[in-house]
């Protein structure tokens, strides 16, 4: 990425959380729709014909595990309700999105996602996986892009713009909190909310440096035999204190870590949905 590259996307991904509070109320052109069915949240971005973006939406929600929808029903309670809130909100029309799965996931996995999405009666138009979403918002062209949600961990890699590589694996932020569940004697619940407190998060990264092992090794097998000039990192998982640090430590080519990791891909997705 180049330096205005890098500007750019911090502007774009800065924009997008400030209009999670505060939607645009003017636009160009049609709207498109990004849904985000993730581990431990569900993110619905909307843009404009422009890719500026209009609006968003984010709620938790344990209705997917290691990237599969485990809880249709309440997958499709909350996608309807944050996308009729948001069409009140705007007081506009929604009607195409994208979605996106992990890497490497099934025909029957992606439709039951797609399903999720239309039952709010979007047509969905696109689906991608998860690390190439990221990267229309990065606009990486050679590079590798890894997402680490709650559930999984993706890798895509680029050449030239085209997507050469991609693999997933099941280890994310999800088992931290298990990691954090099993040493405290906490439910599963409680020590969610312990990891997400950046308070704990210093005393808790001896805890879970070994699951950040385990990823930077993954990645780390996956690059091999690539020439990967940068590594750039999204997810939410990536807001942990010390992440990013331990990735830098345990790969051999340089990391980049984007503001507010966890907004790149819901981005990306509404991103991928076509403006005709």
């Amino acid at each position: 990425m180049t330096s205005e590259q890098v500007v750019r996307a911090s502007e774009l991904i800065s924009s997008f959380k400030s209009r999670i509070d505060e939607p645009l109320k003017t636009w160009q052109g049609r709207l498109r729709v990004g849904v985000d069915l993730g581990t431990a949240n569900v993110v619905v971005a909307v843009v404009d014909e422009t890719g500026q973006p209009v609006a968003g939406a984010l709620k938790p929600a344990q209705v997917v595990r290691d990237g599969l929808v485990v809880d249709y029903v309440g997958a499709v309670n909350i996608v309807r309700r944050l996308v009729e809130n948001l069409r009140a909100t705007l007081g506009a029309e929604l009607l195409t999105a994208a979605t996106a799965v992990p890497p490497g996931t099934g025909d029957r996995d992606s439709r039951a996602t797609r399903y999720v999405v239309e039952s709010s009666e979007l047509q969905v138009v696109n689906v991608v996986d998860e690390p190439t979403a990221a990267s229309a918002v990065l606009g990486v062209r050679d590079g590798a892009v890894v997402d680490v949600g709650g559930g999984t961990t993706g890798i895509s890699i680029l050449k030239e713009g085209e997507v050469v590589y991609t693999a997933d694996e099941p280890t994310g932020g999800t088992h931290f909190t298990l990691v954090i569940s099993g040493h405290y004697g906490l439910p599963f619940h409680e020590a969610e909310a312990m990891k997400l407190d950046p308070g704990r998060q210093p005393e808790l990264l001896p805890l879970v440096r070994p699951v950040m092992e385990k990823v930077a090794a993954i990645v780390r097998r996956h690059l091999q035999g690539w020439d990967v000039p940068t590594v750039y990192l999204v997810g939410g998982a990536f807001s942990f204190h010390g992440f990013v640090e331990v990735m830098e430590r345990h790969l051999d080519v340089p990391v980049l870590c984007p503001p507010e990791p966890l907004l790149v891909t819901p981005l990306g997705i509404a991103l991928c949905c076509p403006a005709g």
